[in-house]
């Protein structure tokens, strides 16, 4: 039934104004709209709704995640807009933060300004 329908991502966010900048700014996003109850931003041809709401309660794991071809760049690209890689106890991240999986992959983690954790992943052998 929904094989044949376009996915929607959504985040939330307490604070429209500082998101959008993060998303537009840093991340590159480009806002299609804003009708006052959330924000929407092109994801490389999927849309991504920011929810307004009055708290955020960020989720422990990946809210929402881009496949990108050269990890260690684009954290460097990441990095020179003032976007830290977030480190996690027990899980063995390089210098750039970066953690190499066991079947090959990579992936690098952040968060938005409000705490949801955003994540970069390169697929094995690229």
């Amino acid at each position: 039934m929904l094989n044949q329908s376009r996915l929607v991502c959504f985040v939330a966010t307490a604070d429209a104004e500082r998101a959008r900048a993060f998303y537009q700014d840093k991340l590159g996003l480009s806002l299609i709209e804003d009708n006052g109850y959330s924000l929407l931003f092109d994801a490389h041809g999927t849309p991504l709704r920011m929810q307004r709401v009055e708290t955020v309660a960020p989720h422990p794991y990946t809210a929402l995640g881009w496949e990108v071809g050269d990890l260690a760049a684009a954290v460097r690209a990441m990095a020179a807009a003032g976007v830290a890689m977030a480190r996690f106890p027990g899980l063995a991240q390089d210098a750039d933060g970066i953690w190499d999986t066991p079947d090959g992959s990579r992936v690098a983690w952040f968060h938005d300004p409000d705490g949801n954790t955003l994540s970069m992943h390169q697929a094995p052998g690229r």
